[in-house]
């Protein structure tokens, strides 16, 4: 892989958005990932990056959670995996927030253990749409995962059973539904004044 590609982007001579690319990408790069970027970046750009030394982005990205944190990560993740399995929930945007926003979850080095430990199991659904877009675009945007921002898409009905069912449903209500009443009223008021009228012209003939 070339240096481009490495960091995500195209070829480019914008200092700015090269610096942005490697920022983005060292979020969650591990020890020799990040080593990588920084080579990458330097082959891009031409200059050390400007945001941190080489020293200070090992301490970065090697920094161990200590025991707190560790615990936080593992409870966030068998809530997540039990959110995995129910259908209905996976799908509410909101409970997904709930669980990865809640402090202390929300800070930087617990995003970049919970994103490691998720990834191959979360990043795959929600780059396929097996997430509705409102789930993998919040977790495309949570965790940096530009991959999954790239490929958000509408959703897969075929994804969701649910959703033919509810269609399904809607069917049948429409077939049972009984038949609208016919407003007749008009038409029998009509006959009864012809009949009065027929009555008053053979009455007259009579007479």
């Amino acid at each position: 892989m070339n240096c481009w590609e490495i960091l995500g982007i195209e070829p480019t001579g914008d200092q700015e958005q090269i610096r942005e690319a490697y920022e983005r990408q060292m979020k969650f790069a591990s020890g020799e990932e990040a080593r990588t970027l920084t080579e990458a970046y330097r082959e891009a750009a031409g200059v050390e990056p400007q945001t941190m030394s080489d020293s200070q982005s090992e301490v970065q990205v090697e920094r161990e959670l200590d025991a707190n944190e560790a615990q936080v990560v593992r409870e966030v993740v068998i809530q997540v995996k039990a959110l995995m399995n129910d259908p209905v929930r996976q799908q509410d945007a909101g409970i997904w927030k709930a669980i990865l926003c809640e402090p202390p979850a929300d800070q930087l080095p617990l995003r970049r253990e919970l994103a490691s430990q998720l990834e191959h199991q979360i990043r795959p659904l929600a780059e396929n749409g097996s997430f509705p877009v409102p789930v993998a675009r919040f977790l495309g945007e949570w965790f940096d995962w530009f991959s999954v921002q790239d490929a958000v898409q509408e959703p897969d009905p075929r994804n969701y059973p649910e959703y033919e069912m509810a269609e399904s449903q809607n069917a049948e209500a429409e077939t049972d539904q009984p038949p609208q009443m016919v407003n007749f009223w008009p038409a029998v008021i009509g006959w009864v004044i012809g009949l009065a009228i027929l009555t008053a012209i053979f009455g007259g003939m009579g007479g």
